[in-house]
Parts: C-alpha cells; structure tokens; sequence
C-alpha cells in the first residue's frame, strides 16, 4: 500500500509537471502564431498597396499630342 500511495505521489507531481510545461509550450505557440499572422497581414497589406499604385498608375491617361 505505501509502495501505491509513493508511486501516485510521484505520478501527480510528474502529471503536475507535464501540465505546467505545456500550458507554458502552448502559451509560447500561440505567441508565436500571432506574431507569424502580424507578420503575414503586413507583408499582404504591403503587397495590396503596391499592386493599388501600380495599377493607378497604369490607368493614368496618356498625354496625347493632338
């Protein structure tokens, strides 16, 4: 019975430990998911913006020499 009692003991602590270790893995995944989707909504922005310029560009009229 104590061999029982010693051996839950341990499995609750090691059980504690492995919870602790994933709350604070799962924490820094979802830290960097967000900062991966930051990063991501700039990069289309960025992406947007330029074909929005070079498409304003193109449809400036050209000059013509009447």
């Amino acid at each position: 019975m104590e061999k029982f009692i010693l051996g839950l003991a341990i499995g609750m602590a090691g059980g504690a430990l492995v919870v602790a270790n994933n709350c604070k893995l799962l924490n820094l995944v979802k830290k960097n998911q967000e900062d991966i989707m930051q990063k991501a909504e700039c990069y289309i922005d960025k992406k947007l913006d330029e074909l929005e310029n070079s498409s304003k560009q193109d449809k400036k009229p050209a000059k013509s020499s009447n």
